[in-house]
């Protein structure tokens, strides 16, 4: 079975809002260690069967699938995480600066703050990546029609006399 098939009949199991919330904590959890090893261990090339890199992540086979998943976006190459099985051979090769960017994006906070991010990029440089991630995100505001403005459809009169009647 695939794995990612597998971790979604897993969900599919919790049958009320507890178990589900249990399986997200653990999942959670546990991919915080993954994270924290990854890391510390400054080791952003892994390669080797999904068994493999989820033993060497200290994750089951089952939750490395959601864990591909979530990473993916980081990856210099995407992996086919929804077709994985425990013996595919994957290479991922991770992005820090990518990386910690998606972390932000995905308001993962218990990721982006882990104190293991000052060995890999310098203070200024996360940052720099807030900075960006923020400009990215910023709202911005519509330009509204005046009604004497003349009307955006073209056709000359002015807003309150042709789109703009109330």
């Amino acid at each position: 079975m695939k794995l990612y098939e597998a971790w979604e009949k897993t969900q599919e199991m919790c049958k009320t809002q507890e178990e589900q919330s249990a399986l997200w904590e653990q999942y959670y959890s546990t991919e915080t260690e993954a994270y924290k090893r990854i890391l510390t261990a400054k080791e952003f090339l892994l390669k080797g069967t999904a068994k493999e890199l989820a033993e060497k992540l200290g994750l089951e086979p089952v939750i490395f699938a959601p864990f591909a998943d979530g990473i993916n976006t980081s990856l210099e190459t995407p992996v086919d995480y929804q077709s994985m099985e425990e013996e595919t051979e994957i290479e991922l090769h991770i992005l820090p600066e990518k990386l910690y960017y998606n972390m932000m994006n995905a308001k993962a906070k218990w990721l982006y703050s882990l104190p293991e991010w000052e060995d890999v990029l310098s203070e200024d440089k996360r940052n720099e990546i807030i900075r960006q991630w923020r400009e990215d995100h910023q709202a911005v505001s519509q330009k509204v029609v005046g009604r004497n403005d003349p009307c955006p459809c073209g056709s000359g009169k002015k807003y309150k006399n042709c789109c703009g009647k109330a």
